[in-house]
């Protein structure tokens, strides 16, 4: 793609040129040369982000614009770092799917929160939600806190978060419990261990199965090589 001036209607002619069917490692490469262009080119970080905001509402004539709209704001580093409660709801305002979702809350809304960058209390909020996928989007945003190429791992807020959501029956929140559970078992295992002990009752059975799985052999399924499981079970004792 040629940028000499990144807009919205380069980067829609850009995706509809790509290769069909469209997929995440093309429309990444689309985001990773506006971001170096912008950057080359000095915009300042408002501008930027009217841009990300106006791919946001060309999803719906142009798919995957969206995903290059969340991968420009993760990539222009003037932007990432000034992403804020305001800023990231109105990039997040048509979250409708797992996939928007974990791509929202790893790329923009955990790694922003592991900054410091919004409050604790704005993720507890999206916890809360009556929105279904603003409830994912705060569960998932805990994955930042434990990546081990991000955070330092976080035993006391990721659980803040897991514990609204003990009694979840929705198979995708289900998913995304265990999934931070898991992450964070990683970091730090004891404190995770004691959690599913103490919600044993009230746990969906398979996030007990995958997150004890993971905490001992190092997968959440299928069972690994004799030096894994020594290894996992290792870290897991105090």
């Amino acid at each position: 793609m040629s940028l000499m001036s990144v807009s919205v209607e380069a980067v829609v002619l850009a995706l509809e040129r790509a290769e069909r069917p469209l997929r995440t490692p093309a429309m990444r490469a689309i985001a990773r040369d506006a971001a170096r262009q912008l950057t080359r080119e000095r915009v300042d970080v408002e501008s930027v982000f009217a841009l990300c905001d106006a791919l946001i509402d060309a999803e719906s004539e142009t798919k995957g614009a969206r995903t290059v709209s969340f991968e420009i704001a993760y990539r222009h580093r003037g932007l990432r770092d000034a992403l804020d409660r305001s800023k990231l709801e109105q990039l997040g305002r048509t979250l409708d799917g797992w996939a928007s979702v974990d791509h929202f809350a790893r790329k923009l809304s955990g790694p922003a929160w592991q900054r410091g960058q919004i409050p604790d209390e704005l993720v507890l909020q999206w916890s809360r939600s009556n929105n279904f996928w603003w409830r994912r989007a705060g569960l998932v945003s805990t994955i930042a806190l434990n990546e081990r190429h991000l955070g330092k791992g976080d035993a006391a807020r990721t659980l803040a978060i897991c514990e609204l959501f003990i009694d979840e029956k929705a198979d995708l929140h289900v998913k995304a419990l265990s999934w931070a559970l898991r992450e964070l078992g990683q970091r730090d295992p004891q404190p995770v261990l004691k959690f599913i002990e103490r919600h044993e009752v009230r746990l969906a059975p398979r996030i007990i199965r995958e997150v004890r799985n993971k905490l001992t052999t190092g997968h959440k399924m299928a069972r690994p090589s004799e030096t894994m499981q020594r290894r996992m079970q290792a870290r897991a004792r105090p």
